[in-house]
């Protein structure tokens, strides 16, 4: 039996089971000390040795990669690609919904903590996970604010367009990860707002570039 662990968890679990509470503890135990925290004291945060520990993971390097692996993989629901592209419905009511359920699973404490600190390490995971906003969020959000605006859509992306639309990315990550470090719950409104705000400015700021750019 393993001593000092939640009852859950000190039954006898399946493999599967049980890795999954330890990536689980891992994510919060480097969000909160960064990659230099030691596997012994995860294993005692855990409740287990460090010997069990390395059963499920052969290295330190290899636990690292695979939260990464959870940070960046489960970072994006495929659903949000058809909220964000459905025509039928205003642009701005598709941001506010794609926003308020991507801020819920991406902007919590673990997550953007361990992006800094994947940013400041310079691992590939940082570049991952911007290559993936990047191509599935920002660019279909420049072609449906092309599409609001009433612009061409075939000419190739702009990287200034791109940065465009990271400037909402980045308004409303700030807004929630502020209501988190207060303790506060982000209200759906804050998001709306923002929302609102980027679109006022955004049609004129890519008509624009779009002129520039002829």
């Amino acid at each position: 039996m393993l001593q000092g662990m939640p009852e859950k968890v000190r039954r006898r679990l399946p493999r599967r089971e049980r890795e999954r509470l330890i990536i689980e503890e891992a994510m919060r135990f480097f969000s909160e000390v960064g990659f230099e925290g030691q596997t012994r004291a995860l294993a005692q945060r855990l409740g287990v040795t460090q010997p069990l520990l390395y059963r499920y993971f052969p290295d330190k390097d290899a636990l690292i990669e695979r939260v990464f692996s959870e940070v960046v993989g489960g970072s994006w629901d495929p659903n949000w690609e058809t909220v964000l592209t459905d025509r039928s419905r205003p642009l701005a009511k598709r941001l506010t919904e794609f926003y308020v359920t991507y801020s819920r699973a991406n902007f919590r404490y673990e997550r953007v903590r361990l992006l800094m600190f994947a940013s400041l390490k310079n691992h590939a995971a940082a570049s991952s996970y911007l290559a993936l906003i990047r191509e599935r969020l920002f660019v279909p959000l420049v072609r449906e604010l092309r599409a609001e605006a009433k612009l061409p859509e075939a000419p190739p992306i702009h990287e200034d367009e791109i940065a465009c639309v990271a400037g909402l990315h980045g308004a409303i990550g700030y807004v929630v990860t502020r209501c988190g470090i207060d303790g506060k719950p982000a209200a759906d409104e804050l998001v709306a707002r923002q929302v609102a705000t980027f679109l006022n400015g955004a049609a004129s700021t890519l008509s624009s570039l779009a002129a520039t750019a002829q």
